[in-house]
């Protein structure tokens, strides 16, 4: 559904950015946090990241007040709402962009994980012999009124998986690259310097036909 939904945008598929799945794993009413905020909860090891970017229309305008839904596992494979040794709402945040389209945040780089193997998707796995692993991903819902709602994932280019999705959600357009984090004098959009890398990815979102 999702491939025939972004086919039917083709004729803007080389100006928005690229939907894919939503994933079963989304929760409602994830807090608000400040820009440049952590939704690092509790320390579960894995890799600091910075993000940071700008949300757009297809003109190249910011969208201001776009609001930004992120959430990803931890280094055990495990949403929050999985682990009960995760903190709630843990590794999830929601952020809104700024006068200038900008929003930034800390966060994880993402760890490949196996889907659920003990149900029907995991019997079809086994029948295709194929193994149950997705890809290393952030996922995303970017949403801003007058225009397209955007639920998407992000893929670390460097997981082995990036090419042989489980669920064949990757778009060669939603590959990504973690690049080590850029040191400067001082806090950064109040993030502390000991992040290891950083990711800037900008985001391009439809306007709804006016009637």
């Amino acid at each position: 559904m999702d491939a025939i939904e972004h086919q039917r945008h083709a004729d803007h598929a080389n100006e928005l950015t690229a939907s894919a799945i939503l994933g079963p794993f989304w929760r409602p009413n994830t807090p608000f946090l400040p820009s440049g905020g952590s939704i690092i909860k509790k320390d579960v090891g894995g890799e600091t990241a910075f993000m940071y970017g700008a949300v757009r229309n297809v003109n190249g305008e910011p969208i201001e007040g776009a609001e930004i839904d992120v959430w990803h596992t931890a280094p055990n494979g495990l949403y929050e709402q999985q682990d009960p040794d995760q903190p709630d709402y843990n590794l999830r945040g929601r952020f809104l962009t700024d006068g200038q389209g900008r929003y930034s945040f800390s966060c994880l780089r993402p760890t490949s994980y196996p889907i659920p193997y003990d149900g029907p998707a995991g019997k079809l796995l086994q029948l295709m012999d194929r193994h149950p692993f997705r890809p290393a991903h952030i996922h995303l819902i970017v949403k801003a009124p007058g225009y397209r709602q955007l639920t998407t994932q992000i893929f670390d280019r460097r997981d082995k998986y990036v090419n042989d999705d489980s669920v064949f959600a990757v778009k060669d357009e939603l590959i990504v690259d973690f690049l080590p984090r850029k040191q400067t004098n001082g806090a950064a959009n109040g993030v502390k310097e000991d992040a290891e890398f950083e990711l800037e990815y900008n985001i391009t979102l439809k306007e709804l036909s006016k009637k």
